[in-house]
C-alpha cells in the first residue's frame, strides 16, 4: 500500500508567526504531531509519504504514486482540507481522515467526499480501519468513546519531517484536563481524566530527537501539562538529569492551567528541567465572567499575582484571553489590555469568542436558540457565531482597539522588558550551537526594531540593560521580541476583517430594517 500523509495549510493567524517565520527563513511553526504519530502506527510493509503543505506541497507524482491518501486537520485549515479532500476523490484515489477537525465536524469530511473516517484517538480506531482495509472494505466510519491508554503511543516518526524547517518540534505527555471551563472542546474530545505517558518514552522522544539533530524547542503539546500533577513532577525530576546530561539541548515551552502558580516545587522542577515558556488560560480579569464560563480554578487567587510569580520563578508566560461572554460588562477589552500591561506578558493570544461544536457552551446556546453559524472560522479576524449578551458591534470594536494598542510596537517592547526584568536570570549553560537562523532572525530584529522604527533607542537601552542584568535571558529576550514582527503585522489583517465583517453586518442590518418598514407599510 503507498500512502501519501498529507498536513494541509495554515491560513495566517495569531499563531502562524508567519513574519517572524520569514525573517528567520523558516516555512512553519509546529508539525503535525498526531499526523506523524499515526504514520507510526500504520503497518511495517506501507510506503509512506509525507507533505507538510505549509513547508512543501506534494507533487503531482505523489498523487500519482499512492493508492491511499491520509488528511489530518484542525478547524482553522478547514478550506484546504476540504480541498484535498475533493482533489483526492476526482483522482480516483482513497481518502482517508482524521483529527480534531473531522471529529468534531465529521459531517464536513463525508461532504467533501471522504471514503474513511478514522475519528477520536487514533490508538482505538487506527486498528479498526487497519481491520477494514484488510476486508477490502470501500468505506467507513471508526469511532471510539474509549480514552485509550497513552503508555502504548509509539514514538512519531519524527525521520518524516524536515526537521530544519520548523520552529519548534512538538511531543505530548498528557491527554485530557481535569477542569470544565464552557467553552473548551478539550474534555469532549480527551476526557476529563489526565492520562499520561511513562518517563521512560518521553525519554525516548527525546532521544530520537536529539539522534536526528534537533537543537531548538520542543514544544510538549499538552492539554495542560499540570492535569496529573504527581506524574508530571516524576516526568521532570527524570528529565532533569537526562537534560543536564545532553547539557540541555533543547527549549521547552508547554501548556498548564494558572493552578501551576499554587505549586512552588512544580514551578522549581519546570524551570531545571529547562522550560522557558508557559502558555496559560487567563481568558479576563473579569472573576464574574470566569465564574460563568466555569473556569473556577482561577479564581482561587489574583490572577496578577499568580502571573508575577510564575515569571519570578524563570517562566516566560503566553497567555489566552477572550471577549464577549454571556454578561460580560462593557469595558472588557481595555480590562484586558490593562491586565496584559501591568503582568508584562509579552504574547497574549486575544480573540473574540466562538462556540465549538459539543462543548457546553455550544448546546446551551443551541438550546437557547442563539448560534448563528454552525461552522464559524476560529481566528482572531472574525466575530462571534452565536448572539451575544450585548451588542456585537460594541465587543468588536473594544476587540479591535484592545488587539491593536496591545501590538503596539512601542507598548509590546516596554511590557517584554518588563516581563523579563521580573524573571528570575537563571538558565542552565547549553552546547546549542548559536545558527543562521538565529543569526538572520536576530540581526532582522535589530535592524527593524533597533534602527527603523521610532523604538530604536528603548530598544538599544533595553537590550543593554538585559544583557548586563539577565544575561541568560537574552536569547530568551530578542526572541520574544522577534515574535513581535508577526503581531506588528497581523494586528493590520485583523482590524481589516473585522471592519469588512461588522460593515457587511451593518449593511445586512439595514436591509432588515428597510424590509420590516416595508412590510408595516404594507400591513398598517
Amino acid at each position: 500500500m503507498n500512502v501519501l500523509l498529507l498536513w494541509p495549510v495554515m491560513p495566517n493567524s495569531f499563531w502562524s508567526y508567519q513574519e517572524t517565520l520569514d525573517l528567520a527563513g523558516l516555512r512553519s511553526t509546529n508539525p503535525p504531531l498526531g499526523l506523524i504519530t499515526v504514520a507510526a502506527m500504520l503497518p511495517e510493509d506501507w510506503n509512506l509519504r509525507f507533505a507538510d503543505r505549509n513547508v512543501c506541497p506534494e507533487t503531482e507524482a505523489d498523487w500519482d504514486w499512492c493508492d491511499l491518501v491520509m488528511i489530518s486537520a484542525m478547524v482553522i485549515q478547514k478550506a484546504d482540507f476540504q480541498a484535498l479532500i475533493r482533489k483526492g476523490v476526482a483522482l480516483g484515489k482513497k481518502v482517508a481522515v482524521g483529527g480534531p477537525y473531522p471529529t468534531s465536524y465529521p459531517d464536513v469530511a463525508q461532504e467533501a467526499g471522504a471514503h474513511y473516517l478514522i475519528l477520536d484517538e487514533g490508538e482505538c480506531t487506527i486498528p479498526l480501519f487497519l481491520e477494514a482495509i484488510a476486508r477490502h472494505e470501500p468505506s467507513g466510519i471508526f469511532r471510539s468513546a474509549e480514552k485509550p491508554d497513552v503508555t502504548q503511543t509509539p514514538i512519531p516518526r519524527f525521520d518524516l519531517l524536515n526537521l530544519e524547517a520548523y520552529l519548534a518540534i512538538t511531543v505530548q505527555f498528557s491527554r485530557g484536563c481535569p477542569f470544565q471551563c464552557e467553552f473548551c472542546d478539550i474534555i469532549n474530545l480527551y476526557g476529563r481524566k489526565p492520562r499520561t505517558k511513562t518517563p521512560e518514552q518521553m525519554l525516548a522522544e527525546f532521544d530520537r530527537l536529539y539522534e536526528l539533530g534537533w537543537r531548538r524547542y520542543v514544544f510538549v503539546v499538552d492539554d495542560n501539562f499540570i492535569g496529573n500533577k504527581r506524574n508530571a513532577k516524576v516526568f521532570l525530576r527524570a528529565l532533569i538529569p537526562w537534560m543536564e546530561a545532553h547539557q540541555y539541548p533543547f527549549i521547552l515551552l508547554t501548556e498548564a492551567s494558572l493552578n501551576l502558580a499554587e505549586d512552588d516545587e512544580l514551578l522549581e522542577l519546570m524551570v531545571k528541567a529547562g522550560f522557558t515558556i508557559v502558555f496559560m488560560g487567563i481568558e479576563t480579569p473579569d472573576t464574574e465572567s470566569l465564574v460563568g464560563i466555569n473556569k473556577l480554578q482561577n479564581t482561587r487567587q489574583s490572577l496578577i499575582d499568580a502571573c508575577h510569580k510564575v515569571t519570578r520563578a524563570g517562566l516566560q508566560i503566553m497567555a489566552g484571553f477572550i471577549i464577549g461572554f454571556d454578561g460580560e460588562r462593557p469595558g472588557a477589552g481595555r480590562r484586558v489590555r490593562e491586565f496584559i500591561q501591568e503582568t508584562g506578558i509579552p504574547q497574549a493570544q486575544f480573540s473574540i469568542l466562538q462556540a465549538l461544536r459539543n462543548t457546553a457552551l455550544w448546546n446551551r446556546l443551541q438550546q437557547e436558540g442563539r448560534l448563528t453559524d454552525g461552522l464559524g472560522t476560529f481566528h482572531q479576524g472574525t466575530i462571534m457565531n452565536f448572539v451575544p449578551t450585548r451588542p456585537v458591534e460594541e465587543i468588536a470594536r473594544e476587540y479591535i482597539d484592545a488587539f491593536w494598542h496591545i501590538y503596539d510596537p512601542m507598548n509590546f517592547l516596554k511590557r517584554t522588558f518588563r516581563h523579563f526584568r521580573m524573571m528570575n536570570g537563571w538558565r542552565a549553560k547549553s552546547d546549542r550551537p548559536f545558527t543562521r537562523t538565529e543569526w538572520q532572525l536576530f540581526s532582522a530584529i535589530c535592524w527593524r526594531q533597533g534602527v527603523l522604527r521610532s523604538t530604536r533607542f528603548r530598544f538599544w537601552g533595553q537590550l543593554l540593560a538585559i544583557a548586563l542584568t539577565r544575561p541568560r535571558l537574552l536569547y530568551d529576550y530578542l526572541v520574544a521580541l522577534s515574535t513581535g514582527e508577526h503581531f506588528f503585522q497581523f494586528r493590520h489583517v485583523v482590524k481589516a476583517q473585522l471592519e469588512e465583517q461588522l460593515a457587511a453586518l451593518a449593511a445586512a442590518q439595514s436591509v432588515q430594517a428597510a424590509a420590516e418598514r416595508q412590510v408595516a407599510e404594507v400591513t398598517g
